[in-house]
């Protein structure tokens, strides 16, 4: 699991408000809560437990898509300029 150190809270910070550890995981989807300076916690955004019991190809072909979606158009034209090129 890779940490984000910005979602890093003491055990202490998140007694005090769980509120705000509840904004973070909203916001960066977990959050990570350290006793005694040591990673103990993760507080996850619900959505998320699904994937941690998915297989490693499962989770690739779920990072797979959302690249493929995020970057469709960026594709399609170095589809385009790959064709235009093979085609001289």
């Amino acid at each position: 699991m890779i940490i984000n150190t910005k979602n890093l809270v003491s055990l202490s910070e998140a007694n005090q408000n769980f509120s705000q550890v509840a904004k973070k995981v909203e916001k960066d989807g977990s959050v990570v809560i350290l006793k005694n300076n040591k990673p103990k916690f993760v507080v996850l955004n619900y959505d998320e437990v699904d994937t941690l019991e998915l297989s490693d190809d499962e989770k690739i072909d779920i990072v797979a898509k959302r690249v493929l979606e995020k970057y469709k158009k960026a594709f399609k034209v170095l589809a385009e300029e790959d064709s235009s090129l093979s085609s001289k």
